[in-house]
């Protein structure tokens, strides 16, 4: 039997105004017997590293021997922010548009950040299913987003493993401020409305590589190739929680320390009214808010980086819909 095959290509996403080319490097696997095609890619947000770790593992674990069909991937999908550890890059280098992962599926002859989604897009485009991986905030449940009412990409998230899956509502029957985030221009949206079942895993924090989350990586996508028949075996059953993510659900209306509800974790059930947590002025001590939950749900995310301004998420609940 014909083994499979690995290469590497540098590519070249856009060119700074000095002329220095913004090159990634895009990994490309096929297998020794046709099959589907899958795109996955890390760090679109710089500092979101578990991504981009996890793709080294999937490359040296991944049985080529055994693969059938292509895998296409990118670990920094964004040089820019890699490079500064950030999640935007700063005004100079892209005005319109600082968040690469607001501008799918790119323009050509657009602003860097859509130029550079263009270049990629390129991969996807060719692509039966698109993996984006993302990471979180330092307290956060590992999970999978897909676009609601989607079937095929809701049963690749279900593939991937996580024991909490969320589908987010778009388009028409998103919320404004789905709309005012333009979250219709992520990489999962547009792949998604093009057809291409896609999902957006968010693993753990940034900045750091986190083993447990490393690992639930590797897993999710060698079920998620097993799940389109790209590798053999059989996709474990799993017991799931399915949510429906619920944008900006707590967040502090003043400024100072945010000091957790002593106890509570994420993962737990909470109900509308419970206590999240204070904020105090840490000069007065003066309480200047008592956060509570908005709603019934899943605490998913708590923030535990207790330096906070008026505006800042404490908190996400996502609404079960299935358990």
């Amino acid at each position: 039997m014909t083994a499979g095959t690995h290469t590497s290509e540098d590519v070249t996403l856009a060119r700074l105004p000095s002329g220095v080319e913004i090159t990634t490097t895009v990994h490309t696997y096929d297998g020794a017997e046709d099959g589907p095609t899958l795109y996955v890619q890390a760090a679109q947000h710089g500092r979101e590293i578990n991504g981009t770790e996890t793709l080294r593992r999937f490359h040296e674990r991944l049985p080529l021997d055994s693969l059938s069909g292509r895998i296409v991937a990118v670990p920094v999908a964004n040089p820019l922010t890699f490079d500064r550890v950030s999640y935007t890059t700063p005004e100079i280098i892209d005005s319109v548009n600082p968040n690469m992962n607001r501008v799918w599926p790119g323009d050509a002859d657009g602003s860097l950040h859509q130029r550079m989604a263009a270049r990629l897009w390129e991969y996807v485009d060719g692509a039966d299913a698109v993996v984006d991986l993302h990471t979180g905030s330092p307290d956060m449940l590992p999970h999978v987003v897909f676009l609601e009412d989607d079937e095929e990409s809701r049963a690749l998230a279900e593939a991937f493993g996580t024991d909490l899956l969320l589908s987010e509502e778009a388009d028409d029957d998103a919320s404004d401020e789905w709309h005012r985030r333009g979250f219709a221009g992520k990489l999962r949206v547009a792949a998604a409305n093009e057809g291409i079942p896609s999902i957006t895993p968010e693993l753990a924090h940034n900045k750091q590589i986190l083993e447990d989350a490393v690992e639930t990586g590797v897993d999710g996508l060698l079920d998620t190739c097993r799940y389109l028949g790209m590798l053999p075996g059989e996709v474990p059953e799993r017991e799931r929680t399915l949510a429906r993510n619920h944008l900006g659900q707590v967040v502090t209306d003043e400024s100072g320390l945010f000091r957790p509800e002593p106890g509570l974790e994420i993962g737990q059930p909470v109900a509308e009214g419970d206590p999240l947590g204070t904020v105090y002025d840490p000069t007065t001590y003066e309480p200047l808010q008592s956060a509570t939950v908005g709603r019934e749900g899943l605490l998913y995310t708590l923030t535990r980086e207790s330096t906070v301004a008026a505006g800042d998420k404490l908190a996400s609940v996502a609404l079960i819909r299935e358990e």
